[in-house]
């Protein structure tokens, strides 16, 4: 299992120290499982709706250099919102998905919603949902896809007519 608590304590602190001191602590992780290079995502949200989510598939560098800087990527970086500003810090829940191991899948019937992540790549193109997506927007497959598909920078029906490239993985969510 992993360091639940460091994960979101490491996330936290990060964007917290950012904004009220200009710098990222030097973090000194407890569990060997937060030295694995591992794919990790940190999704922060105000009042329950998105407020920026950023992560890696794969890894350089340890979880834990991983956790803070997907952190402030998503504090700082989503280009869908403005920076998050020290006066939300108290507002703001936190949640770090690590990832397991991507799979290629053959059929789209291999996805199960709500237990697998799903990445589509195309050319040069991706796009990528953690499993929780599907669950949050009541999607079915279909609308799930479609969805997908403009992540990635398609038209909503590109799957249908071309080839793309399926991925599945599982995560481990910690709120």
């Amino acid at each position: 299992m992993w360091a639940m608590e460091q994960l979101l304590s490491i996330a936290k602190n990060s964007i917290k120290g950012f904004l009220e001191k200009g710098q990222v602590p030097d973090f000194k992780p407890n569990s060997p499982r937060l030295k694995e290079k591992r794919g990790v995502f940190v999704t922060l949200k105000k009042k329950g709706k998105l407020r920026g989510c950023m992560g890696c598939v794969s890894a350089d560098v340890p979880l834990y250099q991983s956790v803070s800087r997907m952190a402030l990527a998503a504090a700082f970086e989503d280009p869908r919102f403005p920076p998050v500003t020290k006066e939300e810090l108290p507002e703001l829940e936190y949640e770090v998905s690590v990832l397991g191991l991507l799979k290629k899948i053959n059929s789209l019937e291999e996805i199960q919603l709500g237990v697998h992540g799903v990445q589509a790549v195309a050319g040069l193109n991706s796009g990528l949902f953690l499993p929780q997506v599907a669950v949050e927007n009541n999607w079915d497959l279909e609308t799930f896809l479609e969805n997908l598909m403009l992540k990635a920078g398609f038209q909503p029906d590109y799957w249908r007519k071309n080839p793309v490239d399926f991925y599945v993985f599982e995560t481990e969510v910690f709120k």
